[in-house]
């Protein structure tokens, strides 16, 4: 059966997304930097599912060890999907450079970091499925989070540029544009639950979306349309917005 590698293993959606492929018999890759945590969802999924799951150290800030990392797997994946991210502070992040620097690290430059290691690996070998999950925040700039938004929309022109290289070669590049979703990350903030999604029902829509061979996921319709809207409001206007 084939593999998947979970960037990010650890988070809400990621556990959700791991066991919707599990349960369709996937073998998983549990990754990311709290591995004893990690080690009791890889019991579970092999308890639950009986399928063969595994931990690995890897740590998205820590660009010169991706290589080796991705090189060190037991085996080396057939869909590898990034998932982490770091929301961060906004109004912390303009006056401290390394809150900044910590949004634009983990939800940008580490994510191209590793995901060009798996890009050359998967053009090589012209097969392969890349999943990465962006935000609706990237769409347009908002002086309520534009530091993360900004992470975010280079992530998103990343995973564009990313498809349109290694079509060619046979890999699936998937963007992933999930919107608001009730996790960890989101629980200080109060949440409209018409544009809410549950983790469980991310990881079905990725899943689907995966075999129908997406280019790009919206996992709630509604954000479409949203995030049309406010690109197509005038900057005139919109800056005199508080959004």
């Amino acid at each position: 059966m084939p593999i998947v590698l979970l960037l990010g293993a650890g988070s809400d959606m990621a556990v959700a997304i791991a066991r919707k492929f599990a349960a369709q018999q996937y073998h998983i890759q549990l990754a990311g930097r709290h591995t004893a945590a990690l080690q009791a969802q890889q019991q579970d999924l092999q308890v639950r599912y009986g399928v063969t799951a595994s931990v690995h150290a890897f740590d998205a800030t820590d660009f010169n060890s991706h290589p080796g990392f991705f090189a060190g797997l037991p085996a080396q994946p057939d869909i590898t999907i990034c998932i982490f991210g770091y929301l961060g502070e906004q109004t912390k992040a303009q006056d401290n450079w390394p809150e900044a620097a910590a949004i634009i690290n983990t939800n940008y430059t580490g994510a191209v970091s590793i995901l060009n290691v798996v890009a050359n690996s998967y053009a090589a070998k012209q097969e392969g499925t890349i999943i990465g999950i962006s935000s609706v925040a990237g769409e347009r700039g908002r002086q309520s989070n534009y530091i993360y938004g900004s992470a975010k929309a280079g992530f998103t022109a990343y995973l564009s540029g990313l498809r349109n290289r290694l079509f060619r070669s046979g890999v699936h590049v998937m963007s992933v544009q999930p919107g608001f979703v009730d996790t960890r990350m989101t629980q200080h903030l109060t949440l409209p639950p018409l544009l809410t999604a549950q983790p469980e029902a991310v990881a079905e829509a990725i899943f689907k979306a995966m075999k129908k061979k997406k280019n790009v996921l919206y996992v709630k319709w509604h954000w479409k349309y949203i995030m049309l809207i406010i690109k197509l409001i005038p900057e005139g206007i919109f800056k005199k917005l508080s959004l």
